[in-house]
């Protein structure tokens, strides 16, 4: 486990352990609790009429919608500079803007009234929605709540309430929230636990997503997150992000070990941030104005608060999707999870509102039915092209989302980015890792590289490179910014500096745009090269150094190694066995089976092998060479923490996988290409065969592909064998190894080494000469 677990002193959660201060402690909760008594006396009047409705009887609660308030409005500045013109749900995630698939979630989730709460950009919301299909769904209602006022999701909530619009559970979400999973167990679990708890108000939705040991960070680009939990009624005892604790150090209060039987300790979950909730939540923010972060000070609020004993508790999803846009990062590998089908039925080629057709081609390639494309143009795997877009000459596109009404010249190269509508690429142009919004102009020769982000309507002039991580925008810099980040938008009210608008600020003569503001003001818009327009914003406080945690690109091996120096030498486990009393003893979850733990890990070795696979298919299509593909493959077995036989098992599979994809009419021809591939890659696979375990790996791997996904390779399984045997890829201790293994197992185990039996039967003889 990462982190260190320990118990401490920190003021905010832990006692002492002095008995007097513990004895006090207890007076404190008893007097607590007569206030209680008190308070739900004196607010049952108030509930009857507001918003609880737990007290009525099943048939009429049976009659209630199930509602979900969506907040549209993420109150984080997370996304800036874009967020600054447009709002963050309506930023296209794969061509579709974010809040559809929220949408599309909820109304096949059962859910018949969804309160969307507007704030930041409320017009546009508001105007898309209105003009949508949204509207016009049977049994499906969209109703917009508007204000200019709130500053946070606890303003937000509070001012739902006042409008005494829910009348039951409700499901809370915000509007960058992508899933798939069922609502009807989380739902029954929670208005179960409510009928024999009253105090039992919410149920947050969690899923296993183990952190990088290397970066301690999540596939989402989000920080350690720490979980105690008890085991057996799966409520929520303590809950801390690690952005939070910098030092490292996790302090749990001991009345909390008293007070439960068995914790489990957990930094392996990852928060969907959808959460089911009573009628009461709404009031607690009312009754409690220091309620703004929805996380940080409500969820950790109530876990702290013995007052009024409310209790929050878990419900953990195991094979559906779940995951919410919170950085660049996230945005990336959402992105890539959508375009490789773990959210189906939210997928390209799936219509749903504000999407048009896509067709799905092989290697995980989509493409809108109306496209202009050169026939030298190559287009990778994992990529999808939008409607209307055109693209020219020997222009090469890999594991990147195109949008529509784009033009891209020639000799183009795009690798691992986000264009979005009505882009203009010009001639000559690299892109690597970088989002590109809407009307973006990029002249000849222009490079971007990693991670940066091109804010709308930005102009590159020619041959400019744009540095890594920058966010160039045609809005100046705020002079500052917000302290809490609860601002998506800037007014002066927030002490952000007032922003001139792009009408006013922007000259366009002579066919070239730039930008009339004084150099003093921030960088000048000159340095985007000769016809640029934009301003590259500068990163205050440690420049560039913490960028590449949340970028669109991939994680730098230098980052990666220096992460893997500091791990080893901070990475310990500390318990403080004496303090822990008998009664709080600490146990092992219970509930977490083994075959919970070998799903998680089956589906992260998939996350693995299609993220090799992709690396593989880019390499092959742009000609990478063969210790450029081994750089970017041992930076994901770093980030993966995966075994050496993992890369040779993934890279095998894929270059039997594009053998497989290219066109051929019988056996032999593909007999013929996939020899060829495996002599022109052999020096990449034979960099993970190490040793004897490696090469089994290839073997089994193969032996599984015939079995299952692969079977036309079935017939010609030993000629394929033989040829790793004669290329020097799998030696003969692997295969008669191999085939020793084998001579225990069931018939239906051996049906390949039956098929290679003439084959390890000529190795035998051999060997046995040689020893003569």
């Amino acid at each position: 486990m990462s982190g260190l677990w320990g118990i401490g002193s920190n003021p905010d959660f832990s006692d002492s352990g002095c008995p007097n201060r513990l004895k006090k402690k207890k007076k404190r909760r008893r007097r607590k609790k007569k206030k209680k008594k008190q308070q739900q006396k004196a607010s049952m009047g108030a509930q009857k009429k507001g918003a609880s409705r737990v007290a009525e009887e099943p048939e009429e609660l049976a009659r209630v919608p199930l509602q979900a308030i969506l907040l549209a409005d993420s109150f984080t500045t997370k996304f800036r500079p874009i967020t600054l013109e447009r709002p963050k749900v309506l930023l296209p995630l794969v061509n579709v803007p974010m809040i559809n698939y929220t949408l599309a979630w909820l109304e096949s989730a059962g859910v018949e009234e969804v309160y969307v709460f507007c704030c930041a950009h409320s017009k546009q919301v508001i105007d898309y929605l209105e003009n949508s299909e949204w509207f016009s769904q049977p049994n499906f209602s969209v109703i917009m709540i508007e204000s200019h006022n709130s500053v946070s999701a606890g303003d937000a909530l509070r001012l739902i309430y006042e409008r005494n619009v829910i009348h039951g559970d409700f499901v809370l979400i915000s509007g960058d929230t992508v899933s798939n999973m069922s609502l009807t167990q989380a739902l029954q679990e929670h208005k179960e636990r409510k009928k024999k708890d009253s105090n039992a108000v919410m149920t947050m939705v969690i899923k296993r997503s183990k952190p990088s040991q290397v970066t301690l960070q999540s596939r989402l680009g989000t920080d350690e997150l720490f979980m105690a939990i008890d085991p057996n009624t799966k409520q929520l005892l303590y809950y801390e992000d690690k952005a939070d604790h910098s030092k490292g150090s996790i302090y749990l209060d001991k009345l909390l070990l008293i007070d439960n039987a068995s914790i489990s300790l957990q930094n392996d979950k990852q928060d969907c941030y959808i959460d089911i909730c009573s009628p009461e939540v709404l009031s607690l923010f009312t009754d409690n104005f220091d309620y703004q972060h929805l996380r940080r000070h409500f969820v950790k609020g109530l876990l702290v608060d013995d007052i009024m004993g409310y209790k929050i508790f878990t419900h953990e999803i195991q094979s559906s999707y779940a995951a919410r846009i919170d950085n660049f990062r996230s945005y990336d590998t959402i992105s890539k999870d959508i375009i490789q089908r773990w959210t189906y039925p939210l997928v390209p080629d799936v219509r749903f509102f504000g999407n048009s057709s896509v067709k799905l081609e092989r290697q995980g390639m989509y493409r809108a039915s109306e496209i202009g494309l050169s026939r030298s143009a190559q287009i990778g795997p994992f990529t999808v092209i939008g409607n209307g877009t055109k693209i020219g000459n020997n222009t090469t596109i890999s594991n990147s989302v195109i949008g529509e009404g784009c033009n891209i010249g020639s000799n183009v190269s795009i690798e691992g980015s986000y264009i979005w509508n009505n882009v203009t690429i010009s001639d000559g142009c690299k892109l690597r890792h970088a989002i590109v919004c809407d009307g973006v102009i990029a002249k000849a020769g222009a490079v971007l590289e990693p991670g940066v982000v091109l804010s709308f309507k930005v102009a590159v002039g020619q041959q400019f490179v744009v540095p890594s991580y920058s966010m160039v925008s045609l809005l100046q810099q705020p002079t500052k910014q917000d302290s809490d980040e609860e601002l998506e938008y800037a007014d002066n009210s927030s002490g952000i500096a007032e922003i001139p608008s792009i009408a006013d600020a922007v000259d366009i003569s002579n066919g070239e745009m730039t930008l009339q503001l004084s150099e003093s003001q921030c960088w000048p818009i000159s340095q985007l090269g000769a016809g640029g327009a934009g301003y590259i914003w500068s990163i205050c406080e440690g420049g560039h150094d913490e960028e590449w945690r949340h970028s669109v690109a991939p994680i730098p091996a230098e980052k990666l190694a220096e992460a893997a120096n500091a791990a080893d030498n901070d990475l310990e486990l500390t318990q403080d066995v004496s303090a822990l009393p008998p009664s709080g003893e600490l146990k092992p979850d219970s509930n977490d089976s083994d075959y919970d733990d070998n799903e998680d890990a089956r589906d992260e070795l998939i996350y693995f092998e299609k993220e090799v696979e992709a690396t593989f298919l880019r390499a092959v299509h742009e000609n990478i060479e063969v210790d450029h593909v081994i750089l970017e493959v041992n930076s994901l077995r770093l980030s993966y923490n995966k075994l050496a036989s993992d890369c040779a098992g993934a890279i095998f599979y894929a270059l039997m996988k594009l053998a497989l994809e290219t066109p051929h009419n019988s056996s032999k021809e593909l007999l013929k290409i996939a020899t060829d591939v495996i002599s022109q890659w052999k020096k990449l696979l034979k960099y993970y065969l190490a040793d004897i375990d490696e090469e089994m790996e290839v073997i089994l791997r193969f032996e599984e592909m015939c079995l299952e996904s692969a079977k036309e390779f079935s017939a010609i399984f030993t000629e394929i064998l033989f040829h790793l045997y004669e290329e020097d890829v799998i030696q003969e201790d692997a295969i008669l190894r191999w085939d020793d293994e084998k001579k225990d197992a069931d018939e239906s185990d051996k049906v390949y080494v039956k098929k290679a039996e003439k084959f390890i039967k000529w190795l035998k003889e051999a060997l046995e000469e040689e020893e003569d």
